[in-house]
């Protein structure tokens, strides 16, 4: 049930779409989709509460990634749905130009821009 509430939220599918490309830290994400930061966290704690995501911490970055081979069948058959469906999908391809431009980004400046430092 914790799967399917997390993919009910068109911000938190997104959101496991952008990690496709790799592990990215909260201040990317939430550059990314424009959202304020306690509205992004709250999002990426769904999908990591549901197994959606893995998490580490460096200092006071916060950084999350897709589950590895390691996770239970029903998380990587739930991400691999998501993916194939929504590969094609206009708002995700928008999402995967945006984000380009995101990670161009020094990510110590984007949290100071988005922590009001």
């Amino acid at each position: 049930m914790n799967i399917t509430k997390a993919l009910a939220d068109e911000n938190r599918v997104r959101a496991l779409l952008a990690l496709r490309q790799g592990e990215l830290c909260v201040c990317q994400i939430t550059e990314l989709f424009g959202l304020a930061p306690s509205t992004m966290s709250k999002h990426l704690s769904v999908l990591y509460q549901a197994g959606l995501l893995e998490s580490r911490k460096n200092g006071r970055w916060v950084y999350y990634k897709l589950p590895g081979s390691e996770a239970p069948l029903a998380v990587r058959e739930a991400t691999r749905w998501v993916q194939r469906s929504l590969a094609d999908d206009p708002k995700v391809t928008e999402d995967a130009e945006r984000l380009k431009k995101v990670l161009k980004m020094d990510p110590a400046e984007l949290c100071k821009k988005q922590c009001g430092a």
